[in-house]
């Protein structure tokens, strides 16, 4: 089987990132933002979606485009990984209850890129992350990835425990939808191309 890994490197003149992305692992991170609470959030994402995950982060101008820009290269990193997406179940969803907080998180990566993001949060900072960039992260990482994703907050009071079910629901319905399906032969699509 080939290793379905990925390194991405973006250098603009707000932000420099590293990212090293190997499908197939076992959780295992190394996770360097310069914001906790994001590294935090990677790292749930990794380890309950068994992705190793290296990222490495520095911000020049703002909190802003740093957030975009690791969601923009993690995006190509998963996307690079995927190759032609041969052989994948290519659907994936999860239900995380996190406390007080349950979020519902389906994803498709058919392709195209789509978000429907029905998660209110009151704070605007959830520890030192800069809470509307959550949202902004999921369509910032969606677009490059090329996938659907529908997330939904049910129900939940702390934003802390809001947001980290949903990266925990992403990372598991990404290693439902990533998976090598034995049964599924080629691309997973009636138009036989991603």
């Amino acid at each position: 089987m080939n290793l379905r890994t990925a390194s991405v490197e973006r250098k603009t003149k707000e932000t420099e990132i590293k990212i090293n992305l190997h499908l197939d692992g076992q959780g295992k991170t190394q996770i360097k933002t310069g914001v906790n609470f994001l590294d935090h959030m990677l790292e749930s994402f990794a380890k309950h979606g068994i992705f190793d995950l290296n990222v490495e982060a520095k911000e020049v101008t703002s909190q802003h485009h740093l957030v975009e820009d690791i969601a923009i290269a993690f995006g190509q990193a998963f996307d690079k990984a995927l190759g032609d997406r041969s052989d994948i179940n290519r659907f994936g969803h999860a239900i995380i209850p996190m406390d007080d907080a349950l979020v519902v998180l389906a994803v498709d990566i058919g392709g195209r890129s789509h978000v429907i993001y029905d998660v209110p949060l009151e704070s605007e900072k959830i520890d030192d992350l800069e809470a509307n960039l959550v949202s902004h992260f999921i369509e910032s990482f969606a677009a490059q990835i090329k996938a659907n994703i529908h997330v939904s907050l049910i129900y939940g009071e702390k934003d802390h425990h809001i947001v980290e079910a949903l990266f925990k629901a992403l990372g598991q319905a990404l290693e439902m939808a990533t998976r090598i399906n034995p049964r599924k032969k080629g691309i997973p699509s009636t138009k036989e191309i991603i």
